[in-house]
């Protein structure tokens, strides 16, 4: 090709970049706002947003937009964070509750405890045990769901609301011999429809549960929150195209049902008729500029009121993260650079224009009302819900801006402070070039982020003006933390992985400085001196290979200060003769709960471990991977019993000599 022929093709295809773009920033503007949230005016004013980004999509070859929906449940916690001990209705009772971000906003687990009953999800089935005391430790009822997939569930005095996933093939009813079918509509051809299902219990009689209220939203559940008595719970659904010429708002928006009934076996086309669309496409907002691929809504239920009406708010767009205080909640989405191949090409052009960035949504909460107050954008992409904070009526987030693996271009974090507004007003960036974010922790006026790539930082963050945070001191050491969590007001509990460096060989072939993860790291930090921290005490447990779902969810993480007690599910890998290399990994030894007495002058002594594997066989059996329904997931204590859960049993053990009370089998799905 000549050289002319070769700077005319760029050219054209620069142009059309920039007019991809620009559609990009220039799209449907505000024409009606209620509470500032702008909203669509017609049903065909959605269509048309919906059906340009479909088209957007062919044409950038590529697009990054929010598409992931997990939370990442791991990394970091507040200084609210701390196991909470609790009281009874009827008695002064001590016991643990679920490990949770902001004090006063619960966060839905799998196992909950009101200090007298257990109740929990297992095998398919909700199950309500009698707890206490341990002699008189009973499974009351365990109450079959069909086809529903329990997920979590709050607990609020006498009720329970449970969240989890129904599935639905809504296809066309065929007749029966001499029916004649009427009034019923059917698609034009069959749809398969994942909905979030929300069941409200009342659990007076624990032997018998009586459903009270039962909403089905299409999506897929992101979290949930719960103040006081009002839980809010956040879904992200994607449109439902099936013939793109002639397509109408009803197809595109979710579907949301409302069946008060526990009739799970109803017929697809009875299934169809009871859903509508989850709100009037004129009730819908966007957030400028427009990326409409998705969906996500807002909803706020009552679990004292089964008859108020449930609030929700439908946005168009998607979310990865949330963070709740008592008065607000943020959704963060990750947009990311929405460029077409040849873009790489033109690097100059490429840097000034491509940029990954979390925007972020906010709206205020008050006994479940939902009201949208605006939105703000920082670079970077975040971790989890626990890289995002709120304090002093400022909104503060820790991002990291590529990927450490880019030789071209290093990777690079930042912390910024945000006013009510969502206006940025301060900010720390390029910390740590060339390693990304591993764990953060707000707490109050200071702030600490570790990063890695083969040691880890601990970077203690000076946020007592909000215009100007700065590095206050930091600490090097080998190994990271996935998850920090508070001891007390100037140290810190820090869970992650030990490392050993990489070969100098190796390095230099793969051109990357790096290091390979070894076995469960546990270490206390001093950060009273906070241009100086220490690490005070430190354990490993086992050889590559051990994990914890204490790295992955904070929820598995049991820890009481008063009590000097911690508890963290362990599955063990050991190295069984002499370790050859840094790269070797462990054979599978022991699941279960590692139980430590903790304190600041001798750190972690081991009490001992917990079982529910009655014997060794599962572990000789096992591959590179291991699981098991006996493994244990959550722990939780009341008074002197620690209960510890599988997806095979509850079990108690006596918490000071750890000696085995009882075991509660579950039953198979019923």
């Amino acid at each position: 090709m000549k050289f002319e022929n070769k700077v005319f093709f760029i050219m054209i295809f620069v142009l059309l970049i920039l007019f991809i773009l620009h559609a990009c920033e220039a799209e449907i503007k505000p024409n009606k706002k209620i509470d500032n949230l702008p909203r669509f005016t017609s049903g065909e004013e959605l269509v048309k947003a919906f059906e340009e980004a479909r088209e957007r999509s062919m044409y950038e070859g590529r697009i990054y937009d929010g598409g992931s929906f997990g939370d990442k449940l791991v990394r970091v916690t507040s200084v609210q964070s701390f196991a909470k001990k609790s009281v009874a209705a009827e008695a002064s009772r001590d016991y643990s509750e679920t490990n949770i971000q902001v004090e006063g906003v619960d966060e839905a687990d799998l196992i909950k405890t009101d200090g007298d009953y257990i109740y929990t999800i297992a095998k398919g089935n909700l199950i309500i045990v009698k707890a206490y005391p341990a002699d008189d430790a009973k499974i009351l009822s365990t109450i079959g769901l069909n086809r529903f997939i329990p997920h979590e569930l709050f607990i609020h005095n006498e009720r329970l609301l449970l969240f989890g996933y129904s599935n639905y093939n809504f296809d066309k009813p065929t007749p029966k011999m001499g029916e004649e079918i009427k009034e019923i509509p059917s698609p034009r051809y069959p749809r398969y429809v994942g909905v979030v299902s929300v069941k409200l219990y009342d659990i007076s009689n624990k032997e018998n549960p009586k459903l009270l209220r039962a909403v089905d939203f299409e999506g897929n559940y992101l979290t949930s929150r719960k103040i006081g008595s009002d839980v809010y719970l956040a879904v992200n659904s994607y449109p439902y195209y099936y013939d793109k010429d002639n397509l109408s708002w009803e197809d595109i928006v979710p579907l949301y049902r409302e069946d008060n009934s526990d009739n799970q076996e109803l017929e697809n086309y009875q299934e169809l008729k009871n859903f509508k669309p989850i709100a009037k496409s004129t009730e819908i907002g966007y957030i400028e500029p427009i990326h409409a691929n998705n969906f996500i809504t807002i909803a706020s239920i009552s679990m004292t009121d089964e008859n108020k009406d449930i609030e929700k708010e439908v946005i168009v767009g998607n979310g990865q993260n949330v963070y709740s205080s008592l008065k607000n909640i943020y959704i963060a989405q990750t947009s990311w650079p929405r460029y077409n191949l040849l873009v790489e090409l033109l690097e100059d052009f490429s840097e000034k224009t491509v940029v990954t960035k979390t925007v972020v949504t906010k709206l205020a909460l008050d006994k479940g009302k939902i009201k949208f107050l605006g939105t703000g954008e920082v670079k970077g992409h975040i971790l989890n819900q626990f890289s995002m904070d709120e304090f002093d009526n400022h909104f503060r987030i820790a991002t990291t801006i590529g990927e450490v693996w880019d030789k071209n271009k290093k990777s690079s974090n930042n912390v910024y402070v945000l006013d009510e507004t969502l206006k940025v007003v301060g900010s720390l960036e390029d910390l740590a070039p060339g390693e990304k974010i591993y764990s953060v922790r707000f707490m109050g006026k200071k702030g600490y982020v570790v990063t890695f790539k083969k040691v880890d930082p601990l970077f203690v963050i000076d946020l007592s003006e909000h215009e100007k945070p700065y590095v206050l001191g930091k600490l090097k050491i080998p190994g990271y933390s996935d998850y920090l969590h508070p001891y007390d007001e100037t140290h810190i509990i820090g869970i992650g992985k030990e490392t050993a460096e990489a070969e100098e060989e190796l390095k230099q072939q793969r051109e990357l400085d790096f290091a390979w993860y070894q076995g469960v790291k546990m270490a206390i930090f001093d950060v009273s001196d906070v241009t100086n921290p220490i690490e005070m005490h430190k354990v490993v447990i086992g050889d590559r290979g051990t994990d914890s779902p204490v790295l992955r969810d904070h929820k598995a993480f049991l820890f009481d200060k008063d009590k000097n007690l911690l508890v963290i599910p362990i599955t063990l890998a050991e190295i069984k003769g002499e370790r050859t290399s840094a790269t070797q990994y462990g054979e599978f030894t022991f699941q279960g709960a590692y139980v430590y007495d903790i304190n600041l002058g001798d750190g972690f002594n081991l009490k001992g471990r917990i079982t529910h594997y009655d014997s060794d066989d599962v572990f000789k059996k096992s591959g590179y991977y291991f699981e098991g329904d006996s493994s244990i997931k959550r722990n939780l204590y009341i008074e002197e019993v620690l209960y510890t859960l599988s997806d095979n049993r509850l079990q108690l053990n006596d918490l000071d000599n750890l000696e085995r009370l009882k075991a509660l089998d579950f039953p198979g799905k019923t």
